[in-house]
């Protein structure tokens, strides 16, 4: 068991308080509470705590502002703050003032376990030495959902230093906004930002795009050419679609990673490559490892830092916070300011978005320049969706869950008629419905049970209880919660 150490825990709220400390002292940890910052500094001065874990919102200060002089009080003090405050500004401001670690409420007690328990094993450790984050830098991620927090807490994390980051995700769902905010939010951030699309450059020209060429180099090369490697001295490359990258110059690439230096195509001299590399892909680089497709060498010098950005499906709850912002900015550049209501709001969180993000935007752009109403209803996002091209089965009517019980009642009252009035259907017809929606939500995400029940809305406890419950067995997937 890992070494157990005396918490501070301080909320506001009793029951957070509560569960929390039982949790913790299930772990073995002695555990004491605070409910405002008062509190908090009386308690610091009472006694040695190995951990501080603290909401941001108290009621007479805020946890975040208080954490410089904590830890130049205590120094080594790994404070750990949660906060319903979900945005990517709270998780960079909590890292920038030297947290430990950021929860965004709610969040999984096993994960607050685990946080706490590698705190303990860390206490003598010094913060990291953070970038100072200029107010406002950094593109617009937009979202509050659980799949956003996670991108904003490893975002948060790789900022300050210069480990390559490998994006993954499908097309259109902001993998270049992420790498960007890499690059905003890091010390590099007042050098260039150099993205190259690999699908885009011709298979012939993708080295000499690279890393440049000297004249005379290939037939047409007049002149000599800098390179992205050299347009982006110290600051980020970004190296988009990088499972369409040939493998001659995967080969190439991977010198450069490892000795750090490189050549231009037709040249002698040897360059240094001071760039941090960031790379993103929609195809699954392990996959096309194991069809020789991608060397596994490169794989593992890009994938040092793995960032999945969730598709738009996987995080409906934004929708409505993107739909709004692409109405806002559309206007902002021009376009008719307009609006949209309650009805266009549930049918764009229950479209699939193939196209994510982007197609989002597009649809919302193309309101915003032909729709000669300022409030956009429901059908008017149908219409749009049509227009569009959306396949149609997406919008077609759901007969719901509603006549699918109906329809199951019907055949039960013919075939098994005895169970309507024995005191079963209620747990009988839940049960149906339960077992196929928790089959789903496991394969969805590969038997992790803890993504799982992020993506069901419930506690990781309560998803195994009904694991048990419902004796359904979960085949290689973690338990643990790794992500």
């Amino acid at each position: 068991m890992s070494a157990q150490g005396n918490i501070l825990v301080v909320d506001d709220d009793s029951a957070i308080r509560t569960v929390v400390a039982a949790a913790l002292r299930r772990d073995g940890h002695r555990v004491t509470t605070a409910a405002s910052v008062a509190e908090l500094e009386r308690e610091m001065r009472l006694g040695e705590h190995d951990v501080l874990v603290t909401d941001v919102v108290l009621p007479d200060g805020n946890g975040l502002d208080l954490i410089p002089a904590l830890i130049e009080a205590h120094p080594g003090l790994p404070v750990i703050v949660f906060s319903a405050q979900n945005t990517l500004a709270t998780a960079v401001r909590a890292t920038e003032v030297g947290a430990f670690d950021y929860l965004p409420k709610p969040f999984d007690l096993d994960v607050l376990g685990q946080a706490v328990r590698g705190a303990v094993a860390k206490r003598r450790r010094q913060p990291a030495d953070l970038p100072d984050v200029e107010e406002g830098a950094g593109p617009s991620l937009i979202g509050r959902s659980p799949a956003m927090q996670e991108v904003y807490r490893v975002i948060a994390r790789v900022v300050s230093n210069d480990l390559t980051v490998l994006i993954t995700g499908e097309s259109g769902t902001g993998k270049e906004l992420v790498a960007q905010a890499i690059h905003d939010l890091g010390p590099r951030r007042r050098k260039p930002f150099v993205a190259l699309n690999m699908a885009a450059i011709p298979r012939e020209l993708i080295e000499a795009e690279l890393f440049g060429h000297e004249r005379g180099a290939f037939t047409g090369a007049a002149a000599r050419v800098a390179g992205k490697f050299e347009q982006a001295a110290g600051g980020t490359l970004f190296l988009d679609e990088i499972g369409d990258m040939p493998m001659d110059a995967q080969t190439r690439l991977l010198r450069v990673l490892q000795s750090g230096e490189f050549t231009t195509v037709g040249g002698a001299r040897t360059i240094k490559a001071d760039v941090r590399i960031v790379a993103a892909t929609n195809k699954d680089l392990a996959a096309l490892v194991q069809t020789g497709h991608f060397r596994e060498d490169l794989f593992y010098r890009l994938n040092v830092v793995p960032v999945a950005v969730p598709a738009l499906r996987e995080r409906r709850q934004d929708v409505p916070l993107l739909a709004r912002h692409f109405l806002d900015r559309a206007a902002e550049d021009g376009l008719p300011r307009k609006q949209i209501d309650k009805d266009a709001v549930a049918v764009l969180e229950s479209y699939d978005w193939p196209g994510n993000v982007r197609q989002l935007e597009n649809l919302m752009r193309r309101i915003a320049a032909l729709s000669r109403d300022e409030v956009i209803d429901g059908a008017a996002i149908r219409r749009a969706l049509g227009e569009a091209g959306a396949p149609a089965p997406a919008m077609a009517p759901d007969p719901g869950i509603e006549a699918a019980v109906r329809a199951r009642l019907e055949r039960i009252a013919i075939e098994e008629p005895r169970v309507l009035d024995d005191g079963t259907l209620y747990d009988r017809i839940i049960g149906e419905v339960e077992r196929p929606l928790i089959e789903a939500m496991l394969a969805r995400h590969a038997g992790n049970q803890l993504r799982a029940a992020r993506a069901l809305g419930i506690n990781r406890n309560t998803l195994r209880k009904r694991l048990d419950t419902l004796g359904i067995e979960v085949a290689g997937g973690r338990q643990d919660g790794a992500e």
